[in-house]
């Protein structure tokens, strides 16, 4: 998901923080209890032969797996998707299954669903555009194994399938096809919908096909309906797509291309082949050729065969408007994918999209080498009137984002290829798995890419504490549909994204981290990690006990305020050294740095492990100076987010 769809609610966070700031500033008794921050039982269920104590997949790790055949057309006179869906199910769960869930994401269109009534009316990114728009599937010919017609019932997003005979487990398999159609909406929740243009209109097209619910271990069926802000969470398999469209449109779609001489002119399949060994973007179809008719092939309609492999979920896009570009993409152990980017010529020019294959490549090629290989063999951006939304090898990008604003979107969207795409959280539970981890790599990923062309230093990071802390926040850990939608910002990205940079930067050190980072990818690569598996993997590969982190920053919505109380010299002589007095007045635990300036103007510093605040509120330590000292302050870096800086510093009278 974009997160600058999100910046409006975080500056009006800020704004309310400000009218907190003369609160904050006053003196008040210390809130700070170390039993609470540093109390044991964090958590409250031990490793098991699924999930171990570790971190890890336990030895006896299980997930069900869901692969699809599905044949489409696309009408686009009457905005119609229409075709038939063929789910390969395998039950390896150690449970014997009655029923399948399906999901139904396209009847939160509907306008009698359970998201359309928890819509706000204004300032919502989850509703439709238009108020009359009435949509959701419909649903024929449910047959399981053997091609009999079996019993179902429809509950909003969701579809219970009654199987004949019982599915075995360990290893079961079964048969689930369907009919299916459902008219586009206009703007789809931002995650899928229709851009008109100058040259036809652009199709988004997500959410757009009956898939399996995750049966897993944790809570069995996951049934939460789909209302909006939560997000996916899906199983892994295979899926071969035949999507077919008028014959002047072009299909793009996250996965292999089956048949490029079928549905490409000769001189573009040349172009397309010129692609995927270029480091260098190519045009495939240029804006000239978009209206030109002979750019297409002389038929009514084109069928696209596409096949994507090990991957939860796919998206495709369509338009006759597309201008097409292409590179290829470097990846590790001597691997390469194709990047390609589909835009409207409205997008195109002036530092907008005729850079997006470039920033796509660089994107990916960065996260392959830092943290997990690319796992697809192609990557598609997609300018639409989505603001920013991801799929397993392809995303769909406002088609307005040029400059910095376009780098940004499109390496967050791709940046979700590693979370949740490879690591396959359950984004509807814990948007901060994703969104908040993603957040985090592009923060390194932006600093690397052009020397920096885009990279912008976050400064006082004392600014945002206000807002990251502020007391009408839930915690992380809320669901996105138990949060206020404008706190989702905070709470699933920039709150998350900081604490992950301060775990690394400041508390760890970005070579442990990092190393610990990877091995939990490496660790959950195509299986459903838990909030706790998260957390026990990076304590274990670290050696380091980060409860009180974890209950700080994520259980809980705690405020951080430290304070420089006292400064004394050693026996009252100043080159024996200086006697600081620091406090704890806030919830929050956290390292302290001090920076002392001497008269003479030397500075002297000293970290201090966050283990001084496990048995006390206060605490006092031995500065080595040598002569009188003129001030002392706490993170003179100004890198952890005090609420009340004011009380950071000391200065001699």
């Amino acid at each position: 998901m974009n997160k600058s769809i999100i910046k409006i609610s975080l500056g009006l966070l800020l704004a309310q923080a400000g009218i907190l700031q003369s609160t904050f500033a006053q003196k008040v008794e210390s809130k700070y209890d170390y039993k609470e921050a540093f109390k044991p039982g964090f958590y409250t269920t031990n490793g098991n032969v699924y999930r171990s104590a570790s971190g890890k997949p336990g030895q006896l790790y299980w997930q069900n797996a869901a692969s699809y055949d599905i044949k489409v057309s696309l009408d686009d006179k009457t905005h119609e998707v229409k075709g038939t869906v063929k789910i390969h199910y395998t039950n390896n769960s150690p449970d014997q299954l009655d029923f399948i869930w399906l999901q139904l994401e396209q009847n939160l269109f509907n306008q009698k669903s359970i998201g359309q009534a928890v819509v706000p009316l204004t300032n919502s990114r989850y509703g439709d555009s238009s108020s009359d728009f009435n949509g959701g599937y419909s649903i024929s010919n449910v047959t399981g194994g053997g091609k009999k017609d079996v019993k179902y019932s429809i509950n909003d997003t969701r579809m219970r399938v009654d199987l004949p005979t019982p599915l075995a487990a360990n290893g079961g398999k079964t048969e689930i096809s369907m009919d299916f159609s459902y008219i586009v909406p206009q703007y789809g929740a931002d995650r899928t919908g229709i851009l008109p243009t100058e040259n036809g209109d652009i199709y988004a097209i997500a959410q757009w096909y009956p898939k399996v619910s995750v049966y897993d271990d944790i809570t069995g069926w996951n049934t939460l309906p789909y209302s909006g802000p939560g997000e996916f969470y899906l199983e892994y398999g295979d899926f071969n797509i035949e999507v077919t469209a008028p014959a002047n449109h072009i299909v793009v779609l996250g996965g292999e291309l089956l048949n490029p001489e079928e549905v490409w002119t000769k001189e573009q399949l040349d172009r397309y082949n010129k692609a995927k060994a270029s480091d260098k973007t190519v045009i495939i179809r240029s804006q000239d050729e978009v209206t030109n008719k002979n750019s297409r092939p002389n038929k009514s309609t084109l069928t696209w065969k596409y096949r994507l492999e090990n991957a939860r979920d796919v998206a495709w896009a369509s338009s006759k408007a597309f201008i097409i570009d292409g590179a290829k993409m470097n990846l590790q152990e001597g691997k390469t994918a194709l990047a390609l980017s589909a835009y409207p010529k409205e997008s195109n020019g002036g530092n907008a999209w005729e850079r997006s294959t470039e920033y796509t490549k660089a994107s990916i090629e960065y996260y392959s080498k830092k943290w997990h290989n690319y796992p697809y063999p192609v990557a598609v951006n997609v300018a639409s009137n989505v603001g920013g939304m991801e799929y397993p090898a392809i995303v769909f990008c406002g088609s307005k984002a040029k400059a910095g604003s376009l780098w940004g979107v499109t390496d967050h969207e791709f940046g979700h290829i590693w979370f949740p795409m490879i690591v396959g959280s359950n984004e509807r539970l814990y948007a901060w798995m994703d969104e908040g981890f993603n957040t985090f790599i592009n923060d390194l990923s932006t600093e690397a890419f052009n020397n920096g062309e885009y990279f912008r230093r976050m400064g006082d990071r004392n600014a945002m504490a206000k807002a990251l802390m502020h007391p009408n926040l839930e915690p992380i850990m809320v669901s996105p549909q138990g949060m206020k939608e404008r706190n989702i910002g905070l709470l699933a990205y920039y709150k998350p994204g900081f604490a992950l940079r301060l775990l690394r930067d400041e508390v760890l050190g970005p070579e442990r981290f990092d190393a610990a980072f990877r091995k939990y990818i490496d660790y959950w690569a195509y299986k459903h990690p838990t909030p706790n598996d998260f957390f026990r993997t990076i304590e274990n590969e670290t050696g380091e006990n980060l409860n009180w982190f974890w209950r700080g920053w994520f259980q809980n919505n705690w405020a951080l305020d430290q304070a420089v109380t006292e400064v004394n010299y050693v026996e009252l002589d100043p080159a024996k050294g200086a006697v600081i007095s620091i406090e704890n007045l806030q919830k929050m635990a956290m390292p302290v740095v001090v920076e002392a300036t001497t008269v003479s103007g030397k500075k002297v510093r000293k970290k201090l492990p966050v283990e001084v605040w496990e048995r006390n509120t206060t605490w006092k330590f031995v500065l080595n100076t040598t002569e009188k000292l003129s001030s002392v302050k706490i993170d003179p870096d100004n890198v952890y987010p005090d609420i009340n800086p004011d009380n950071n510093t000391w200065t001699s009278k």
